[in-house]
């Protein structure tokens, strides 16, 4: 039988038997069999395997986990924003990445976010209509199941239109979120109306009800793209925009397309790595990373000796982000360079075992330049072989805290992921260049990093939210899923983080994550070290036998989530 794997608060657990009543499993257990579920609410796991159940494969789950995320989750993703959906075709063994990421309108221009004295203007990028970017989201659910999914789109979405409509209880987590920008939804009193209780964080137990988004869903599940990027809905869109001081018309949404990408494709000792290729940051820094990483012997990354060299590589993936990284439709970008041989082993033989290099002296050759937050994460196996992994974003909690008038539509503030100038750093201290600079369609660099690992022992499918530390998790998971003999999913979603970003240059770590001798080990080689307030992340995860005997899931019990297999 698929017994959950529960981890989270005991509100979490609940909530999920409150469901469990009104959306009983039937009988599909015989077709569900070899099926793995993850994702970053127990309602959204279980909206992927009643697809499942109905017929649908691990595209179809991924429609309905992603869409449900964005009703359950409205704090980390939905209609309103973007994301990466990395997929494996299992009849073909075809990997893609559809690219659903968010694109600038045609209005958008470096100089509307800087005032007459050059300096940036405060909130430009994260607040008001100038934050928003076109969402992706949309147009990716409709792609996904269009081209690789067996089920209607409408059977796909159905259960996130009764969970809009019907409402879902508040869980903790959902409370501890929404208490962080209480004042902000209070400030928005459309979202605030939505999203708290008579102007407060609701309590534990209070049904969160969005029957205009509702409304929305069932536009797209029906018209297709038509349904989101055109009619009501988009004048609705573009009005809501411009009345919070941006300029959008009805153009920037029509022209609106998702990509089909090739993937970053590496081998890193005895496995196989598929990740997310540009605008995605992630994947080129986990091959950068890891390819540093290939001249030493590299055990258990949360050993202080390999915590140091793994920081090292860090350091250098992210100082090139840095200088040379952006979206390849708009900009020329080194990546053949980047990944070559040649050169991570000349990144490889700079970093000193014994100290650490300051990121301010760590010196980098010239090259032809170029022209989470909030964020969740869903993986999804099938008994065929089908895979996916997804990472999904409105970028801050609550994203720009914008409602489009009667859709529900809570739209993001991603226009703060571009560099709008290579000493103005965003939201999560990161620096870019030129090539991430804002420009009319162009769409954000980002650290969404949806992965697949595959070795003689089967298929790792897994990705985290966390802004620029979404590499990092990942990167860690990687190793440590292939230094540990046996698989061992809980224990490397619960495993303690740590993370470098090249600037500021510090690593930072979970509170209580390592002990003294760890940090003391880390200090003697010449890392400052900064504790975090909290910890960070939500990893989600499923693995798979190499022979699809078995497949199994789990989620980082740092949210109240439930993986189903």
């Amino acid at each position: 039988m698929h017994t959950p794997k529960r981890s989270g608060t005991r509100a979490a657990a609940l909530v999920v038997l409150v469901f469990m009543c009104v959306f009983p499993l039937g009988g599909h257990a015989q077709a569900l069999r070899g099926v793995a579920i993850a994702s970053a609410h127990p309602l959204a796991t279980r909206a992927g395997y009643d697809v499942v159940g109905q017929g649908g494969n691990a595209f179809d789950a991924a429609v309905a986990v992603a869409a449900a995320l964005g009703v359950v989750e409205p704090y980390s993703s939905g209609l309103g924003g973007g994301g990466f959906f990395l997929l494996h075709r299992a009849a073909d063994g075809r990997d893609v990445m559809i690219d659903g990421r968010e694109t600038a309108p045609a209005s958008a221009r470096p100089e509307r976010y800087f005032d007459a004295q050059g300096a940036p203007l405060p909130g430009a990028t994260t607040q008001g209509g100038t934050a928003v970017g076109i969402p992706g989201v949309p147009a990716a659910l409709v792609h996904v199941a269009r081209r690789y999914g067996r089920l209607p789109l409408a059977v796909s979405l159905a259960p996130a239109v009764k969970l809009a409509r019907d409402g879902f209880p508040v869980d903790m987590r959902y409370m501890r979120i929404a208490k962080l920008r209480e004042r902000y939804l209070q400030s928005r009193p459309r979202a605030a109306q939505i999203f708290l209780d008579r102007g407060a964080v609701p309590e534990a137990g209070h049904v969160v009800r969005q029957p205009s988004l509702a409304e929305t869903l069932e536009k797209l599940a029906h018209e297709g793209e038509a349904g989101f990027y055109g009619g009501a809905v988009a004048q609705a869109l573009v009005a809501a925009v411009n009345a919070a001081g941006g300029a959008w018309n009805m153009d920037d949404l029509a022209h609106y397309r998702v990509v089909e990408r090739e993937p970053i494709r590496f081998r890193y000792r005895s496995a196989t790595i598929v990740s997310a290729p540009l605008p995605s940051a992630g994947g080129i820094a986990l091959a950068q990373a890891l390819g540093m990483l290939q001249r030493y012997d590299i055990g258990d990354p949360l050993d202080a000796r390999n915590a140091h060299l793994i920081v090292e590589a860090l350091r250098r993936a992210f100082q090139d982000r840095a200088l040379y990284l952006g979206d390849t439709d708009h900009a020329r970008v080194p990546v053949a360079a980047l990944l070559g041989s040649d050169d991570l082993q000349q990144r490889a033989s700079s970093i000193d075992p014994q100290r650490a290099t300051p990121s301010a002296e760590l010196g980098r050759p010239e090259r032809a330049k170029a022209e989470s937050g909030n964020t969740t994460h869903l993986s999804v196996v099938d008994a065929d072989g089908n895979r996916v992994a997804a990472t999904l974003s409105i970028n801050w909690i609550f994203g720009s805290g914008i409602v489009a008038g009667g859709t529900g539509v809570l739209l993001n503030n991603e226009m703060d992921d571009f560099t709008l100038r290579p000493d103005v750093p965003n939201t999560y201290r990161l620096r870019g260049a030129e090539a991430n600079a804002i420009a009319p369609g162009k769409r954000p660099l980002s650290s969404m990093t949806p992965t697949f690992v595959e070795d003689e022992r089967g298929v790792l499918v897994l990705g985290a939210p966390g802004g620029s530390r979404i590499v990092s998790q990942v990167l860690l998971g990687i190793l440590g899923y292939l230094y540990r003999p046996a698989v061992d999913l809980q224990g490397l979603a619960a495993a303690p983080r740590y993370h470098h970003q090249y600037w500021p240059d510090r690593i930072e770590m979970e509170p209580q994550g390592f002990g003294p001798d760890w940090r003391a080990a880390l200090e003697a080689k010449g890392h400052r070290i900064e504790i975090s307030g909290r910890k960070w992340g939500n990893m989600q995860l499923v693995f798979q036998a190499r022979d699809r005997s078995a497949a199994s899931a789990a989620s980082d019990p740092r949210g109240s989530d439930i993986a189903w297999y």
